[in-house]
């Protein structure tokens, strides 16, 4: 079972870089022929741009690989075929062919999440290749600098439709994230400022922080948790505790 099948069994916040990754990858698959077909989406880790990407790929079928750092491109073609259902072949070059035909056939999108790891293994051309032969709509996942690091590749750099800079959590994608993460209480909109201000953008942090929010709620028998309840009781921000002297 992928990624991608997991999550879709799992309550998913619709926060707003889910429609920006959705829309992204809709302009891949509604452009006209002359437009290219590679959309990026990329920001900071914690963003939630990988709960976005599983998300999107369950609604638009789309077939979605997470690249790791040991991966070569033997391992990619490998992964993504895997995802597709297909045997690989023995050869790099025959297994570019199989995901390129079926991508080609299906009509069916590809997410490649983690991408920065490609760049870093120099497997770039690889992804390019897939798209070349296929045409098919490619969304790429990846950290903030993702877009200068592909500058190197300047065939791949202007192949690509539209670059969307995921956005921080805001104050509603808190409020979304309220229901999922802290059921049992309610949380008042000032607590929910304070996480979003901490959070440094991080969806991840602001879901730590409402976890926290609601087990302290419980022990205490809180049911409403504003920000004069919840007092100088520390949040967690992603710094490492400060050393007591």
């Amino acid at each position: 079972m992928t990624t991608a099948t997991l999550n879709v069994n799992c309550s998913i916040a619709d926060i707003a870089n889910i429609g920006l990754c959705d829309v992204a990858l809709e302009r891949a698959i509604e452009r006209t022929h002359s437009l290219p077909g590679m959309v990026c989406l990329y920001g900071p880790s914690g963003f939630g741009k990988s709960v976005a990407a599983t998300h999107v790929a369950n609604r638009r079928r789309a077939y979605y690989v997470q690249a790791k750092s040991v991966w070569t491109k033997k391992h990619t073609l490998k992964a993504i075929l895997l995802e597709m259902g297909i045997k690989p072949l023995p050869t790099i070059a025959d297994m570019l062919e199989q995901a390129a035909q079926e991508l080609a056939v299906s009509g069916r999108p590809l997410i490649v999440d983690e991408m920065d790891h490609l760049v870093d293994k120099n497997a770039v051309e690889l992804i390019r290749d897939l798209y070349e032969s296929s045409q098919a709509p490619i969304l790429l996942i990846g950290e903030e600098l993702l877009p200068n690091k592909l500058k190197k590749w300047e065939r791949f750099h202007g192949r690509i439709l539209t670059w969307v800079p995921a956005q921080p959590v805001s104050l509603a994608d808190a409020r979304k994230l309220t229901p999922i993460y802290a059921s049992a209480i309610q949380i008042d909109d000032d607590l929910l400022e304070h996480l979003v201000q901490l959070s440094g953008g991080s969806v991840r942090r602001v879901v730590v922080n409402l976890e926290l929010i609601q087990e302290t709620a419980l022990t205490n028998g809180w049911e409403i948790v504003d920000r004069h309840t919840w007092g100088t009781t520390e949040l967690y921000t992603g710094e490492a505790p400060k050393r007591r002297l």
